[in-house]
């Protein structure tokens, strides 16, 4: 085999269900098997059978109880964001602004709404299981054969297995031979063969040639097995426990949200105490100090960030949905984002999962197409069992449909049904023998006698040990030429076959024995079968490496055929590692391969357990890991990896209910849109943190001068009026945001870092410095002027009855009105973090624009509608204050954009430097 390292020896996985490991080994020797399963040649009694059915339970895939419903209810209510939402609630009521306290409320029960839909997933994926076991089987008991249903089978029975049929348990095949598709399990297209044979010392159990396992089909052939392991303890149990006891851990942005919300409550708390204490040192009533308080607190609390981070990541699962791809969960739109590893299985995801004829070679003419060339497609695709139904689709061994197909494309198309009015004679495909023969009447080129003449299709060393030896001069120079042939199509991951024939003369009977039929062949060539990549795939690979991804293939299928695949799409560059991963590679080892920075990795033949262990070193390692795949044995790495794909065509219902994700369209290239669509949506959810944030300082800095001032300023704003701003005139433009476009270049920097937070010092300066200050520069402005203009000097008084209380209340509005105006270029400001506004269009978000309308008009609302007036303590607005607040947004958004462009110039210049820097020396 060519994915196998020589001199060293194959070690078997240990089994992983939450059951025992099985007491021996079912590929030992096969008198030994039976007196440790205590059955024989015809198997149990049905008194025997029953008592073991109650010892060992019945035939079928059992799950773990569901976790508590309130409890996961519990967890929801109790989310450190979801703690804040409560502290405000309750502060409302206490202000007696009821409405506002429930509107609260309904914000809490939505987002706990949300994230109980996210879940449960395994328990789905182990039900979804059970439906790749049959309903009934036949056994044999009592000395003859019965059909029972599955579920009743025990270790020990003898099953007779056919054509068509679905494995019930895992067995031991006794006697006869058949092929397996075992591509849910193994991810390799063509079916393996399976006969009463030998062991192979030391080889995992999937490879063992005398093995069958539960929920896999057999394509071809008859065999009769023992049953050595039911229920957990196959093959698809153990992929069961596995799924079940991988725990799905918390997203990125799950743990970074829960960081910004300690952080909040602690500012807010913190704030809000020093500035009770601060209130009652210069004077204020108590209750004036509290109200006061609970104004910082409420400042602080961003009561829109969860719904607002809900919509960003909902409006990604909806644009993803238009790409072709489901999400189940919200936070792995995010999660694909940050992913800088991506483990794909091959079969299905990187190729069709579809045999084609790929290529033919003849004795004579080598690879070169012509006459020659059709003829021995025409010949291999009547040699075939295949049947065609209404519709047009074929149905049989992947393989020889895929022969068939073949034929057509080479012009020379096989009708089905005059393939089988033609046959004389059928001798099926014998795992042990690894050929098939048929005699079809008429001959073909050089062979042909107007009679009938056999046709053989099989392994090459099967095939080319029957060729004639003395025909022709250069007989044993075509065997020759032909093995070597084989040896190259095999190591560009082909599948080979070798097809012969020989004629017979005019009237000859066909021969009765297939020992006389597959003998003094005459070598007409050999086919290459190849299960092509999707087309798109390379350039989705390409995007990857762009944007610093790296893409490793973990398969069940050997590795010369993987690494072919790997390498026509791309992966593999600038070097390409193929690892027998079914070995035990130690841990080290494993690390070394991983973290070479250079080298992307083809793992052959791996199990479940190597899936999981690549997965886990990986996280180990602090690298963020999306594993697609669509077989069963997938589903425990699926739910395993921050994010797991699952095809939604081809795949399995056990991988899709594993999956986080789901392809529509089985398409690799709509990863790389959900890398984009995930990292646009980390920017917007940092985009309005940003602008939550810019408005905390011009809501605090009103607080500070009143209290700095000791009391000489008056408060310059109202806790009501606050309010407003926080659940009014503040949510929409956020939740806008969440809707921004990608800035250009999002797909051409590196993936962050893991440990990056969703807060970092830098936004902090942006929000609470640049935009903060400027905005509170401004407002306080406005407050000033407003009263200056009045007449007013620090330390007059300013309240009720007083001649500048009117004067004072128009002040606070302007205060009101310029943090209104002030978050509106605050919006524009924070719509891009890197490029100039221009670059993603001034007017390109209209959730934004609508969002500012209605944030003005509300405003105007509050200042000018008198009931609303008396309720905020407003007051009408002159036009001479109403054109400075005006000019507000413009000056917000202006003073940012210099800072970016002053950065912009920045980088250009350092990168610059480093391209002279590492240019070529020249001296």
């Amino acid at each position: 085999m060519g994915d196998r390292a020589e001199g060293r020896t194959t070690v078997r996985p240990a089994p992983a269900a939450a059951e025992a490991p099985l007491p021996f080994d079912p590929s030992e020797p096969l008198p030994r098997l039976r007196r440790e399963l205590a059955t024989g040649p015809d198997g149990l009694s049905a008194r025997e059978a029953a008592r073991r059915l109650a010892v060992h339970g019945p035939n079928e895939v059992r799950r773990k109880a569901h976790a508590s419903f309130v409890r996961e209810v519990v967890g929801q209510l109790v989310h450190p964001l979801a703690l804040l939402l409560w502290a405000a609630a309750a502060l409302a009521f206490v202000a007696d602004l009821a409405v506002l306290g429930w509107a609260i409320l309904a914000v809490i029960a939505v987002n706990a709404g949300f994230a109980l839909l996210k879940e449960r997933q395994a328990e789905r994926a182990v039900e979804t299981l059970a439906r790749y076991l049959p309903e009934h089987a036949l056994v044999v008991r009592d000395g003859r054969p019965l059909t029972v249903e599955a579920r009743d089978l025990v270790p020990g029975d003898v099953i007779v297995l056919e054509e068509g049929d679905k494995v019930p348990a895992d067995a031991r095949v006794t006697e006869g031979g058949v092929e397996v598709d075992l591509s849910m399990l193994t991810g390799e297209t063509a079916p393996a063969e399976r006969l009463a044979a030998p062991g192979l010392l030391g080889a995992p159990l999937l490879e063992e040639p005398n093995l069958v396992f539960s929920g896999t089909t057999c394509v071809e052939g008859q065999a009769r097995a023992v049953v050595f392991a039911t229920g957990d303890r196959t093959e698809l149990g153990r992929i069961a426990a596995l799924s079940q006891r991988t725990r799905r851990e918390t997203s990125p942005l799950e743990r970074q949200v829960k960081k910004v919300a300690w952080l909040i409550a602690g500012v807010a708390t913190g704030m809000g105490a020093v500035f009770l204490v601060v209130g009652v040192a210069v004077g204020l009533p108590v209750t004036d100090s509290l109200m006061f308080a609970i104004g910082l607190l409420v400042a602080n609390v961003p009561e829109g960030l969860l719904p607002t981070i809900t919509l960003a990541l909902a409006v990604g699962v909806r644009a993803l949905a238009r790409r072709g791809a489901l999400v189940k969960r919200l936070s792995a739109v995010e999660t694909l984002g940050s992913t800088n590893v991506i483990c794909t299985d091959k079969t299905g995801t990187l190729t069709r999962n579809r045999m084609r004829l790929h290529a033919l070679w003849t004795p004579a003419h080598g690879p070169e197409p012509g006459t020659w060339t059709r003829e021995l497609a025409r010949e291999a695709a009547l040699c075939t069992t295949v049947t065609r139904d209404a519709d047009g689709e074929t149905h049989g061994d992947p393989t020889e449909a895929a022969l068939v197909a073949g034929a057509a494309e080479q012009g020379v198309p096989v009708d089905l049904a005059v393939r089988d009015a033609d046959r004389r004679a059928l001798f099926r495909f014998d795992p042990r023998l690894r050929l098939m023969s048929v005699v079809q009447h008429g001959g073909v080129g050089e062979e042909s006698t107007g009679g009938a003449r056999i046709i053989v299709k099989g392994a090459p060393e099967a095939v080319l040990s029957r060729v004639r030896p003395g025909a022709e001069a250069d007989s044993e120079t075509d065997v020759d030429r032909a093995r070597t042939a084989a040896e190259a199509l095999a190591r560009d991951g082909m599948r080979v076959l070798a097809v012969a024939v020989r004629a017979l003369a005019p009237g000859a009977v066909p021969p009765a024995r297939r020992q006389d039929a597959e003998s003094e062949l005459t070598l007409l060539g050999l086919v290459g079968l190849y299960d092509p990549p999707r087309p798109e795939v390379a350039a989705a690979v390409e995007r990857c490496h762009q944007a610093g991804v790296k893409v490793h293939v973990v398969t069940g299928d050997n590795g010369a055929t993987a690494a072919a695949v790997a390498r026509e799409v791309g992966i593999g560059t600038p070097r390409l590692d193929v690892v027998a991963a079914s070995e035990s590679i130690a841990d080290a080892e494993l690390d070394r391969l991983l973290l070479a920075s250079d080298s992307e990795i083809v793992f052959a033949r791996s199990s479940p357990e190597t899936k999981l262990k690549v997965a886990d070193a990986l996280r180990a390692h602090g690298r963020i890991v999306a594993m697609t795949g669509d077989g069963v044995n997938d589903a425990p790495a699926l739910h395993r990896a921050h994010i797991g794909v699952a095809m939604g065509r081809s795949g399995t219902d056990v991988a899709r209910e594993a999956a986080t994700m789901v392809l529509t369209d089985d398409d690799f290239a709509t990863i790389v849109a959900a890398i984009e669509s995930g990292r646009r949506v980390y920017d917007n959810v940092r985009k309005f943190i940003v602008y939550i944030f810019a408005h905390a300082t011009p809501e605090i800095v009103p607080f500070l001068v009143f209290a700095l001032s000791a009391g000489a300023v008056p408060l310059p704003l109202t806790v009501l009026q606050i309010l407003a701003i926080d659940l009014g005139t503040e949510t929409l433009p956020a939740l806008a945001l969440g809707r921004e476009r990608s800035e250009p270049g999002i797909m051409e920097r590196p993936p962050r870092p893991r440990h990056q937070g969703v807060i970092s010092r830098d936004m902090l300066v942006r929000s609470w410095g640049y935009l903060g200050l400027t905005s509170a520069a401004l407002v306080m402005g406005g407050f000033f002027y407003v009263l200056w203009r009045a007449g007013w000097q620090p330390g007059d008084p300013t309240g009720d009855g007083s001649p500048l209380h009117h004067a004072y209340v128009t002040a606070t509005t302007a205060t009101f009105a310029g943090i209104v105006t002030c978050q509106v270029g605050t919006a524009f400001a924070a719509r891009t973090d890197h490029a100039a506004l221009r670059d993603i269009g001034v007017l390109s978000n209209r959730l934004l624009l609508a969002g500012i309308a209605f944030e003005l008009a509300f405003t105007a609302a509050l200042v000018y509608a008198p009931p609303l007036q008396h309720l905020f303590g407003t007051a009408d607005l002159p036009w001479d204050v109403v054109l400075i607040i005006a000019t507000f947004p413009v000056l917000v958004w202006g003073t940012d954009e210099l800072r970016r462009a002053v950065r912009r110039r920045r980088s250009a210049v350092r990168g610059q430097g480093a391209s002279v820097g590492s240019g070529p020396d020249t001296t």
